[in-house]
This record gives structure tokens, sequence and C-alpha cells, in this order.
């Protein structure tokens, strides 16, 4: 099948969009505390399989463990939960079709509890594979020295590959509704998970989790470089995902939707 054309992604874009932005407080506390939790499966499913391979394959230990994580962003799609910077798109498309600027209010309720209640079930939940034994020493190894790397980075490159990781995980909820079999999308998940795991794209939520995970397994990094890097990071997939993507595919659609009448 052939993929929707730009006016019918933006139609099922604004009825997606709709959805997330009438979900009651509990649902959208519910789906979004799953979302936060299940990144926690891709991350230590990452540090496994990382751990497993190196000895035999070394740097080609990196792309399995990135081929690991994908799966965690597929659970995470498939199970429709709310993931911060995922539902930039189809919001903002059901925004730009309400009066004036009455959709405001449900966007910042939007994105402001899918962030925090993701960050809490991304936190908690750690907790469970920081418990001595839970994860092989080798895993707990390469996920320390992942959220040291990932805290040590500069400002620029936090900020860089926040913008790069915000408009990776925006154009994903775009690239969803574009196609129309139910295993397209979530081949195109699980795509934009290994690319996520494997390249120069940072993800808050990923991130934060990353560093958290390593906190608790004794990496040395403060809580004020946790703090910095969450909120340069953050402001990157502002940029990232709202600025280069959500307003350029919004625009797209409702360009299109005018041309056909």
């Amino acid at each position: 099948m052939s993929p929707r054309t730009p006016d019918e992604i933006f139609e099922r874009s604004v009825e997606e969009g709709e959805r997330r932005l009438d979900q009651s407080v509990l649902e959208l506390v519910s789906t979004s505390f799953i979302a936060g939790f299940t990144i926690v499966f891709g991350v230590v499913a990452l540090g496994i399989v990382e751990a497993f391979v190196e000895p035999t394959l070394g740097h080609v230990a990196k792309v399995a463990g990135a081929l690991a994580f994908g799966v965690g962003l597929v659970f995470l799609v498939a199970g429709r939960t709310e993931l911060f910077n995922e539902n930039f798109a189809d919001p903002a498309a059901a925004a730009v079709e309400r009066p004036g600027f009455s959709a405001v209010p449900a966007l910042a309720r939007l994105w402001v509890v899918t962030f925090a209640v993701n960050v809490v079930g991304a936190c908690l939940f750690a907790l469970v594979f920081a418990v001595e034994g839970a994860i092989p020493p080798e895993s707990t190894e390469i996920l320390r020295t992942i959220a040291e790397d990932t805290a040590r980075r500069t400002p620029m490159a936090w900020f860089a590959r926040g913008i790069a990781g915000g408009a990776l995980v925006s154009l994903l909820s775009f690239l969803i509704v574009a196609v129309r079999s139910d295993g397209s999308k979530l081949s195109l998940t699980y795509a934009v998970g290994f690319m996520l795991a494997l390249g120069p794209f940072d993800h808050v939520v990923v991130s934060l989790t990353h560093v958290v995970l390593g906190i608790y397994l004794g990496a040395g990094i403060g809580l004020r470089a946790l703090g910095a890097m969450t909120a340069v990071v953050t402001v990157g997939n502002l940029v990232g995902g709202l600025g280069l993507v959500t307003v350029t595919h919004v625009t797209q659609g409702m360009g299109a939707e005018k041309s056909d009448e």
C-alpha cells in the first residue's frame, strides 16, 4: 500500500492529536508512567547485549546494543503510551484546528505531565535493576560507562544532540501516521529506536534514564551535572522536535489541505 498523502496525514494527525489532548488526567498519568518504565527495558537490554557481544566482537557490540534498545521503543509505541517529544506533532496539528489559542492549556498540560511522569516512571523502575545481582556485572560496567560518557559531554554537545534527537523522535510520530500497515509502523519505530541508541541523538527521557541508572550502579555523576544535562537536552529536543519537525510538517499538511479545497 502506498503512503498517505500530506493532506491525509494531516487529517489523521488531527484525529490522533484530539485523542491525546482530550485524555483525562488519570489516563495521561498512566500512559506517561508506562512509557517511562518501558524505556528502562530498552536501556537495560542495550547494556546486557553490548556486554555479551563485546568480548568477541569489540566495537560491533555497540551496534548489537542499539539493536536491542530498539525493541523498547517498539513496546512503547505498540502500547500507545505517551513519551515526551514523540507527542509533539499530532497534538500540534489538532491545536491549529481549534480556534485562537484555546488549545494552549491542553498542550501545556500534555507536555508538562508527560515529561514529569516519564521521568518518575523511569527513575522508579530503574531502581529494580540497581539491586545487586539483578543484571550481570559486565552489563553494570557498560551502563556505568554510558552514563558517565553522557553526563560529561559539553553543553553544546548536549544541545546539538538534543536537537537531533528531538527531530528524530518527533519525526517518528509523523512517519507512523504516514504509513498504513501496523507492520510498517512497528518497523519504522524499531529503526528510529536503533538510530536513537547508536547515533549522535539525545532524547531527554532516554538520556536521563541512562544517567540515573548509571548513578544507581555507582557512576561518579553529581546531581548538578544531571540537572544541567536534563535542562540543555530538553531545550534541544524542543528546538528539534517543535521547531524543525512539527512546525514544518503541520504547515505542510495545512497547505495541502487548503490546496484540495
